[in-house]
């Protein structure tokens, strides 16, 4: 460094740190006459942001500056770029890297991995999971994480992404789908698993405790799982073990395995499901709150659907999945055990998240995507439709297409708008699509998905702020930017302000909406007049520019790294 750089102070010492600032007042891309909402949940300014190398270098009144493009976003806002904080990407980034269905909503970066991951494997558990991959139309050429993020950065990605380890993926690796405990030895080993996934770039460990094997798992083995990513400074994200009648449990856990971990926690789609829990949102929010009181780092997110979206053999108790999907097809073709199951599945009390029992009836149960083309005339029909059309008890249709295909998934309507409306307004809540990144044609457009994947951020700005005014534009935004950044230790992104990267959306605040229905989802949402990943347009003038400017964002601990959104 220069000695005129070592008597520099403020604003001159940064700028001979970064050198890029020093280039003058030509800058590569500015976006004129903004509204600018930093992020931050202060009120809306006018301005300009000029941008080099992908980094906001200036935010201010620009207009005797140079540039190579100019944007004019006059009566538009300009915002940072959303965060989904659970995206499911992970495998449908690989067939269309663009993810329109994420960057019409305005999304740049996606965290993903839940309790199941996209690695580590072994052979035994490709050999399972082959079929899964093959739907996509491709086989996994990586075992690692290293090796997944060699083959992101290889091809391209259109936004950025990280991912958790799933602390089921670990347990698959060596237990199986049994259910069992580890032996003293075989924790150790899942400890390994943890330990070399977050020096690989990991950002945390997950858990999703409905989805068989999880629930096999207890709390001891989780915490001992989280310690491993506390080391490397992560964080434990969980689907809770219940979210509905015995969700004061699941929060127990859950607090328990922050306390005894060390580790900063994310629950993610908090909600009170199931109807005998309608009007609980208070309570578990008021449960938070204390915990955080208490100084547990605890947060959460929601994509403010009245339906989730889910595997349709979480209707079936946990023990039916005991040794996997082959297992679960024997035990729903033998008589004896369908009955066993259907009194379970009828039984009000019970030690596991008795679906059946949250939701109004059959009517609630909508078929979302199936793995079999014979099936795929049901896609977007209800069971209780199906049910009528073939004749069937909803239970035995239940039990006959879970048979055929255990893999298929479901929106099931469970929730009360008004505690949406209660948690969506917690200043601690962020956003999740809790969806893949999807496109309306290709092996993608071919799905029926919850309309999450293409409208959650759009519709809360529709719905939550501009009709009903529950949020306030600035607030909003705040929970798509900064307060996902500031739970994912993203330093350098989630915010407007001079050195961050380029993550900006433009789009007037009064047009922008979702068009996905339960009915019809794959439709694209609109509004977004640019979208821009790492200073790069994905979004230009409304139409997507086929450009793949996105980064593998690696967690703290990854060996040898920069901070963990600098990749």
């Amino acid at each position: 460094m220069s000695a005129s750089c070592l008597r520099s102070l403020g604003v001159l010492a940064w700028t001979c740190a970064l050198p890029w600032l020093a280039q003058g007042r030509d800058f590569d891309l500015i976006i004129r006459h903004a509204h600018i909402i930093d992020g931050t949940g202060s009120p809306w300014y006018s301005g300009d942001i000029g941008i080099i190398n992908g980094r906001i270098a200036q935010i201010g009144v620009l207009s005797n500056d140079r540039a190579q493009r100019v944007i004019d976003a006059w009566g538009l806002v300009a915002a940072p770029g959303f965060i989904d904080m659970l995206g499911q990407s992970e495998m449908s980034i690989l067939v269309n890297p663009h993810l329109p269905s994420k960057i019409f909503q305005g999304i740049t970066t996606e965290i993903t991995g839940e309790g199941g991951s996209i690695a580590p494997f072994n052979p035994r558990l490709l050999a399972i999971d082959r079929a899964g991959f093959q739907a996509y139309g491709f086989s996994p050429d990586w075992t690692t994480f290293s090796g997944y993020f060699a083959r992101l950065e290889r091809q391209g990605i259109g936004i950025n992404l990280a991912s958790y380890v799933g602390a089921t993926q670990a347990r698959r690796l060596v237990l199986g789908d049994g259910n069992r405990a580890p032996s003293a030895a075989e924790l150790d080993e899942m400890r390994a698993i943890v330990r070399q996934a977050m020096q690989e770039g990991a950002v945390g460990v997950s858990s999703s405790l409905q989805y068989a094997p999880a629930p096999y798992a207890k709390t001891e083995e989780l915490i001992a799982l989280a310690r491993e990513a506390t080391k490397f400074g992560g964080i434990y994200a969980t689907h809770m073990r219940s979210e509905g009648d015995a969700i004061d449990a699941a929060l127990d856990e859950t607090f328990r395995i922050g306390r005894e971990a060390n580790i900063p926690v994310e629950i993610w789609h908090l909600k009170a499901a199931g109807k005998r829990n309608w009007g609980r949102a208070h309570e578990i929010v008021e449960r938070i709150d204390r915990a955080r009181a208490e100084g547990l780092d605890i947060a959460a997110d929601t994509y403010a659907y009245p339906a989730w979206f889910n595997s349709f053999s979480a209707f079936i108790p946990p023990w039916v999945h005991d040794g996997g999907d082959a297992k679960l097809v024997e035990r729903l073709k033998d008589p004896a055990m369908r009955a066993r199951i259907r009194a379970e599945m009828l039984s009000e009390t019970g030690s596991w998240d008795n679906e059946w029992q949250e939701i109004p009836g059959p009517e609630a149960i909508l078929v979302s995507v199936v793995n079999k083309p014979s099936l795929l005339p049901l896609q977007g029909k209800t069971i209780a439709q199906i049910a009528q059309a073939h004749s069937k008890d909803p239970i035995d249709l239940i039990f006959d297409l879970l048979a055929e295909d255990p893999a298929m998934s479901v929106a099931v309507f469970g929730m009360s708008e008004k505690d949406i409306a209660y948690i969506l307004k917690q200043p601690w809540v962020s956003i999740d699509n809790d969806s893949q990144g999807s496109a309306p044609d290709g092996i993608l457009g071919r799905q029926h998905p919850h309309p999450r994947a293409y409208g959650t951020f759009p519709r809360i700005l529709r719905k939550y702020v501009r009709e009903e005014k529950l949020l306030t534009l600035e607030d909003a935004i705040r929970k798509f930017s900064a307060l996902p950044a500031q739970r994912m230790r993203l330093t350098d992104r989630g915010v407007l302000k001079r050195g961050m990267w380029a993550d900006i959306v433009v789009f007037d605040p009064a047009q922008v909406r979702d068009l996905a229905t339960f009915e019809n989802p794959n439709q694209l949402s609109e509004g977004m007049q640019y979208v821009l990943v790492n200073g790069v347009p994905v979004i230009d003038g409304a139409k997507m520019t086929n450009a793949l400017p996105g980064k593998v964002l690696r967690g703290p601990g990854a060996v040898g790294s920069l901070p963990q959104s600098s990749h």
